[in-house]
C-alpha cells in the first residue's frame, strides 16, 4: 500500500534547525535503505492553483491567504499496513515536534 504523508505548518511552526536536519536525514536514510521511502521533499510555500470551468482555466499564484495550514513537505511511502504508516508518521512527528500531518492512501 502506498501512502502520501503531508506535513502541515501554521504560524506557530518553528524554523528547522541543525538537530532537526540531522535527525530527519538519518530517518530518511533508514527508510530509503528499507525500501519504504519512495520520494520525499519540501514544498514551496506559495505554489499555483489551477481552477477549471468547462474549457476555461484560471491560474492563481500563491500564497493563498485563506489557507490556515499549509503543506510544507511530503513523503511517499510503500508499507504493508495502516499500522506501519501510522508508526512512520509517529516517528516523523517525534523528530519535527508538535504539529499536524495528513496521511492519505494512494489509490
Amino acid at each position: 500500500m502506498r501512502y502520501l504523508l503531508l506535513s502541515l505548518a501554521d504560524e506557530n511552526t518553528p524554523a528547522p534547525d541543525e538537530r532537526l536536519f540531522a535527525e530527519m536525514g538519518a530517518f530518511i536514510e533508514e527508510m530509503s535503505a528499507k525500501g519504504v521511502l519512495l520520494a520525499t521533499g519540501g514544498l514551496e510555500p506559495g505554489g499555483l492553483r489551477m481552477t477549471s470551468a468547462g474549457e476555461e482555466f484560471t491560474v492563481t499564484d500563491g500564497p493563498f491567504t485563506e489557507a490556515k495550514e499549509v503543506a510544507v513537505g511530503f513523503a511517499l511511502v510503500e508499507v504493508r499496513s495502516r499500522d506501519e504508516v501510522l508508526e512512520l508518521a509517529r516517528r516523523f512527528r517525534r523528530i519535527v515536534g508538535d504539529g499536524v500531518s495528513e496521511i492519505r492512501r494512494v489509490q
